[in-house]
């Protein structure tokens, strides 16, 4: 089978197409037959450094979606054909970018299907994070005020969409020329942030989801009302601010992304009657991944497709 690979760190021309053999799903794990990958920024980040996964050589990607190709023993979840996206164990689970995957049953649901193959792996990654973040450790809910520093990203664009569904209102900085998207997204109020300081206009928000990191952390300890949450998918940088943050009486949550088949449920039922919706930057080959990784985002997801 195909599989993009790389035999050492560096820039986009290190990934390289190689053919290696198919795995064999093991007990609890199903062969799944790759249709669509999603891409992250962690991708490229690790096809550098390699920080999350080690030595060269790998296989990069953690978002999946495509049709089950066969199952191991004691798998009763799912039969041979049955369509499922899910996020790869993360971060030592990577291996998306290849025509064929072996993973745990469990980190995968069923596909909605009102979804393609594209729009399901755009979702895992970078819907978990949002959905984690401002669900399971923010624990926001009808009216919360929530705040997002990227609501245009890969991220950010899902966040605002779950938070909408949950009843918030949704806040969010962006540059003029993505603030017509971030209203189309549902946000209640969208800041230009190349005119305005958001820490100046706003206060009493109960959840700042920060994107960013660096000084927009910082601001956000002056927006946030007291027993109020500043969660970042920037967990590295929060130590700067962790003291301040504590004297303010709010609460500094770095999050780490985690393969979650409830996680994943509540996102398949979301996308399923249409209230979250992945937005597709641009779509690539599987031996185009270099080109992928190093597209400029815009707003939404980059996919592989194979």
């Amino acid at each position: 089978m195909r599989a993009v690979s790389q035999d050492e760190l560096g820039g986009p021309e290190v990934l390289h197409v190689v053919e290696i053999d198919r795995p064999t799903p093991g007990i609890g794990q199903i062969l799944v037959r790759v249709h669509a990958a999603g891409v992250n920024p962690v991708d490229g980040m690790n096809r550098q450094s390699g920080v999350l996964v080690g030595a060269t050589p790998f296989v990069l990607g953690w978002d999946v979606s495509g049709t089950v190709e066969a199952v191991g023993f004691g798998v009763t979840l799912y039969r041979p054909g049955d369509e499922v996206f899910g996020l790869l164990p993360f971060p030592l689970g990577h291996g998306a970018y290849a025509d064929y995957v072996v993973a745990p049953t469990r980190v995968f649901v069923p596909k909605p299907a009102n979804l393609d193959h594209v729009q399901a792996a755009a979702l895992p990654l970078a819907g978990l994070t949002a959905y984690q973040a401002l669900v399971d450790t923010a624990g926001i809910g009808e009216g919360t005020r929530v705040l997002i520093t990227a609501p245009a990203g890969g991220v950010g664009h899902l966040a605002v969409q779950i938070a909408k569904a949950f009843g918030a209102y949704v806040i969010g900085l962006a540059s003029p020329d993505n603030v017509e998207i971030v209203t189309g997204l549902g946000a209640d109020e969208v800041i230009d942030y190349t005119t305005t300081d958001f820490a100046t206009v706003l206060s009493d928000v109960d959840v700042v989801f920060d994107l960013i990191g660096n000084d927009y952390q910082r601001k956000a300890l002056q927006v946030l009302k007291p027993g109020g949450t500043l969660v970042s998918s920037l967990p590295q940088s929060l130590p700067e601010v962790v003291a301040d943050a504590v004297a303010r009486g709010i609460r500094p949550a770095g999050l780490f992304v985690e393969a979650d088949r409830l996680g994943m449920t509540a996102l398949a039922e979301l996308a399923g009657r249409g209230a979250l919706v992945p937005t597709i930057a641009a779509t690539f080959p599987l031996e185009q991944a270099g080109q992928a990784q190093s597209y400029r985002v815009r707003t939404g997801k980059v996919v592989l497709t194979l």
